[in-house]
Formats: structure tokens, C-alpha cells, sequence
């Protein structure tokens, strides 16, 4: 029996502390017809503050949006929500086809297709002596 609620009173702030930045990159990745596919949330985001970086099947995401200072100047904060900063998520997928990788950014989501690359027989026979 569970008399205090979840989510009670400052829980949901140590919660949030010890997830990091990663929950602002959430994502889903699947595989279907010998390709992987991520879907990745990266709302407030545009695609030019978005890197993408393949290199031997180690693929990295990064959003990085800069304060713009100049517009600031002249306004007097009462709350300042939204943050800037860099965040950043790395996978490593195994051998793929680096130069048929496409990708979209639409309404906050990035969507990534990446297709394998072919099964390369390498098994080696040894010859016994």
C-alpha cells in the first residue's frame, strides 16, 4: 500500500536532477528492412543548431542553441525558463552504410534512416600445422 503519492512535493526536482541532460534528447530506434531508424525529440531546436557525425558506425547528435546577448539587453527577467546550452547523444550502431544516411528535422523530430552495410564474410580458416 502506497499512502504517500509519487510525486510529492519536491520529488519530481531530484528526479529531474539525476536523469541530466539526456531526457532532452529523447529517442526511439528501431531496425526494419536491414536499416536503423531513430526518431529523436529535439524540440526549441532548429536544424542549423543541429550536428549529426557518423564515423565507424559511432553516430553523435548534437543540439547546441547560444544565447543571443544582444536581445537581451534591454529586458528585465521576472522567470527565465528555457535554457541554452549544448546537449549531446552518442550510439554506436555497428557497421553502416555511412554515405545513403538521410535525415529530417520536422516539428521538433529528428528522423534518421541509416542503412546497413553489407554482411562482410569475415571468417578466417586456419591452417593446421
Amino acid at each position: 500500500m502506497n499512502i504517500i503519492p509519487r510525486k510529492f512535493y519536491l520529488d519530481d526536482l531530484f528526479d529531474n536532477f539525476m536523469e541530466g541532460d539526456v531526457t532532452k534528447m529523447k529517442c526511439d530506434i528501431y531496425e526494419k528492412d536491414n536499416k536503423y531508424f531513430i526518431e529523436m525529440d529535439i524540440p526549441g531546436f532548429s536544424k542549423n543548431e543541429i550536428k549529426i557525425e557518423c564515423n565507424n558506425g559511432n553516430l553523435v547528435i548534437t543540439a547546441e542553441k547560444n544565447e543571443n546577448h544582444e536581445e537581451h539587453d534591454d529586458k528585465k527577467y521576472i522567470r527565465r525558463e528555457r535554457v541554452y546550452g549544448k546537449y549531446s547523444r552518442s550510439f554506436y550502431l555497428g557497421e553502416v552504410d555511412e554515405e545513403h544516411i538521410k535525415a529530417e528535422f520536422v516539428q521538433g523530430t529528428l528522423k534518421l534512416e541509416l542503412p546497413k552495410q553489407a554482411e562482410k564474410d569475415q571468417k578466417k580458416f586456419i591452417e593446421i600445422q
